[in-house]
């Protein structure tokens, strides 16, 4: 398909769709769209492409208030004014130049090596926000305005975007991406995913986490529905606790419930379906 192709890692599960749109995108050099609820591997994907293709990963974690150049550049007015002032710098106060920090799309643009690049959360941000960025990544060049100068991408960055769908992008911005939903991982990629992370587990060990955490994750009013890291980190907490008993688990006897749920309200919530928690 081209000369990336991104086969997963030892630790990052691909499901055959999922790798295919990842290398779509890579092979038409546009931007990867990913949604899907918290916690379903949208993030950790981007790490996982950089670790398959031996490239440095630039992420972009996108605030509500951001404005796109801040994402390209900023000129730091600040350290220039007191340069003048003080006159203790090494920096030559003429030249603004010396001023200017690359940021986070910047810095992908003057890698000298080919980076993946993500910008995590962009429902997080504006229209404006959107649609400015969507020039710039077309072009692979931005300008930076108080010197008069243009940069462009000396290698066009692997670039993955990750939305949690809690607003909507706007047309234009969905139309110049390649997309992707992850679904939350069924009970047969869970163990796959499990078997990665710990291959030497035992079976039924795993099929009794597993079932036990699917079997909680779907209590009804339940806010905060714990996701695949949370699955990963119970376990390692279980296989360290020695008086630890998979059967357990099926007669609701289940440990460290504080690993799975994070919130005050789904704690309450299971201890009253679950008739008290046992540690």
């Amino acid at each position: 398909m081209g000369p990336y192709t991104f086969t997963g890692t030892s630790t990052y599960v691909l499901d055959n769709e999922l790798s295919k749109i990842v290398n779509a995108s890579i092979a038409l050099e546009m931007p990867l769209l990913i949604k899907g609820e918290p916690g379903t591997g949208k993030t950790l994907l981007a790490h996982a492409i950089a670790e398959n293709l031996g490239m440095p990963l630039i992420i972009l974690n996108v605030k509500s208030s951001m404005k796109a150049v801040e994402a390209l550049y900023q000129y730091d007015t600040l350290t220039r004014l007191n340069d003048s002032r003080f006159g203790d710098s090494s920096r030559n106060v003429s030249n603004i130049e010396d001023y200017i920090k690359m940021g986070k799309i910047g810095q992908s643009f003057v890698s000298d090596k080919k980076s993946v690049l993500l910008i995590d959360e962009i429902d997080k941000a504006d229209t404006d926000f959107q649609d400015d960025l969507l020039d710039v990544l077309d072009q692979m060049s931005f300008d930076i305005i108080e010197v008069d100068k243009t940069v462009r991408a000396k290698n066009r960055p692997i670039i993955i975007i990750t939305s949690n769908a809690k607003k909507d992008l706007s047309d234009p911005f969905l139309g110049r991406c390649v997309f992707h939903h992850i679904a939350f991982p069924d009970p047969e990629m869970m163990g796959k995913i499990v078997r990665a992370h710990y291959p030497e587990l035992d079976r039924h060990i795993s099929e009794a986490c597993i079932e036990a955490f699917y079997r909680l994750r779907n209590i009804r009013g339940i806010e905060k529905k714990p996701a695949t890291r949370e699955l990963i980190n119970w376990i390692r907490i279980l296989l360290m606790d020695k008086n630890f008993d998979p059967k357990h688990l099926a007669r609701n006897n289940v440990p460290y419930l504080g690993v799975l749920f994070k919130k005050s309200e789904d704690y309450a919530v299971l201890q009253k379906q679950l008739g008290g928690l046992s540690r």
